[in-house]
């Protein structure tokens, strides 16, 4: 039997008076985090929550996060994390696909919480800081940890849903536990000496492995950041004296422009970490200049709980690489399925989709058998990512196959073109995109914003990269704009930039 909640009351045994999490003035040691989790456990077993009922979590990254979701798997029921920032129809889809018994919510989000929960016949519990300590005082600890099988579903973790509605991944125990020790003992190192750095938001599965769990289960301090605003966050990782940073490129990048208006040094820091989307070769090599520090890229998804390649510490890093697939992974990279409906593997350097097979993998999507059983194919996960496999075995990500364009029968992997427009000096950000074409098929179009003081043309831009890359490659149009979209974790959103028509 096992249960990813052992993590903390092992911590708890070992270092009591260790600080857990920290925010701002608020801090709780494992000892503390440990009973109050014990109490939640309480609490939900006074409310007839079973093991195995769903339970919903919807709060932002403050220290009652940590609180709740070792709670509820302490109770043996299964955690379904929740962006803050959602709707009442969202919460709605949310707890009625998981057939929650309930949800904590965030007490700056009860209103729209409290409408979606009633659609769903759900309940919500507000949870505001000092409130919640006094009442949770009042219920008996529970002091065992409920036992549950390795493939007991812990985590459902809902797909940002780029086609068709969210997808829950269930994410067993065994998921989740090998997937932290992997990440805590090999990728990071970590120990109890550690203050990793938690700007990553808690509900998504890459701040909750990489960050929340790894640090509970070596007794590590997380400290944590509500929202990540850059200076913010630096002075943070400096008073903090981080070891620790993970993020997503466009964090490394807003880091960066910060660190140039304040002079902030961080020589703590010992390790990042860069995930979410693929990082610029050129923004690395900056970020690594500046700080004095290496960057690891890994890659993961939902799916995979999440980490299933890295540029590993002890080996040769390759940048603009994802590494190399973590102990117990498998990966390979394979073609479309032919007219017989078979995919077959490919050599190297052929671009393809990535496969997965490992202690990673999902159980499936909850209550999707069907959608199950096309993304897990003879025990392999098919990620939806093009990427290639180099003679060292270093994977790199191309693209994510639906972002591939196709010019007049050419295929234009955008990742490629960005990477070129980020050498530009005075590019911040940039997104590349296919637009309808009535002759090509599609026309490679950028959007870009620039760095703070910076000035270029669409006219300048263009050029730039029509001189590097060959000619169907390069954007007929370019837009710069103030921001481009981005998703809780700072992926660049793709999908909801919108642009003029491109003209034919």
């Amino acid at each position: 039997m096992t249960n990813l909640a052992e993590n903390l009351t092992a911590s708890a045994a070992k270092f009591p008076d260790q600080i857990a999490v920290k925010l701002a003035d608020r801090t709780l040691t494992f000892a503390e985090l440990d009973d109050a989790a014990a109490r939640v456990a309480g609490y939900l077993r006074l409310t007839g929550v079973q093991p195995g009922d769903r339970v919903g979590l919807m709060l932002p990254n403050v220290p009652e996060f940590a609180v709740l979701y070792y709670g509820i798997l302490r109770a043996g029921a299964v955690v379904v994390p929740m962006n803050p920032l959602l709707k009442a129809r969202e919460i709605d889809y949310y707890l009625d696909d998981s057939g929650a018994s309930g949800m904590f919510t965030w007490h700056t989000f009860a209103e729209e919480a409290a409408q979606g929960a009633h659609r769903a016949d759900s309940v919500s519990l507000i949870i505001e800081p000092e409130r919640f300590a006094r009442e949770l005082s009042t219920y008996d600890p529970v002091a065992e940890v409920a036992g549950r099988a390795g493939d007991d579903t812990a985590v459902i973790l809902y797909t940002s849903g780029t086609t068709g509605r969210p997808k829950g991944a269930e994410l067993t125990h065994d998921n989740l536990s090998r997937n932290v020790d992997v990440t805590a003992r090999t990728l990071l190192g970590l120990g109890p000496a550690d203050v990793v750095f938690g700007g990553l938001p808690l509900f998504h599965s890459f701040g909750q492995t990489v960050a929340l769990n790894t640090a509970v289960a070596v007794g590590a301090t997380l400290v944590l950041i509500a929202r990540f605003e850059p200076k913010a966050a630096l002075d943070l990782l400096a008073t903090e004296h981080a070891t620790v940073f993970a993020g997503v490129p466009t964090m490394y990048g807003a880091l960066l422009q910060a660190a140039a208006d304040t002079g902030i040094e961080l020589p703590d820091l010992r390790i990042c970490v860069s995930g979410g989307a693929a990082l610029p070769v050129e923004l690395l090599h900056r970020f690594e200049a500046r700080f004095g520090v290496a960057i690891l890229e890994g890659y993961g998804l939902s799916e995979t709980s999440p980490v299933a390649c890295f540029n590993h510490p002890d080996r040769p890093r390759k940048a603009g690489t994802i590494g190399t697939p973590i102990a117990g992974v498998e990966m390979k990279v394979v073609s479309p399925p032919g007219e017989d409906g078979v995919r077959h593997d490919l050599g190297d350097d052929e671009v393809g989709e990535i496969a997965i097979r490992g202690h990673n993998i999902m159980k499936g999507y909850w209550q999707r058998p069907e959608e199950t059983a096309e993304a897990i194919v003879d025990g392999w996960f098919l990620s939806g990512d093009l990427g290639r496999r180099d003679a060292d075995g270093y994977y790199s990500i191309v693209d994510r196959a639906k972002d591939m364009v196709i010019r007049g029968g050419f295929n234009v992997y955008p990742r490629e073109v960005e990477e070129v427009l980020y050498e530009h000096p005075a590019v911040a950000e940039a997104a590349v995109l296919g637009m309808p074409h009535r002759t090509h098929g599609e026309e490679v179009v950028a959007v870009v914003v620039l760095r703070p003081g910076a000035t270029a043309t669409p006219d300048e831009l263009r050029e730039h990269v029509k001189g590097q890359l060959a000619a169907y490659k390069y954007p007929r149009h370019v837009w710069i704009v103030d921001e481009l979209p981005k998703t809780a974790t700072g992926k660049i959103l793709k999908r909801e930039i919108t642009v003029p028509p491109v003209a034919e």
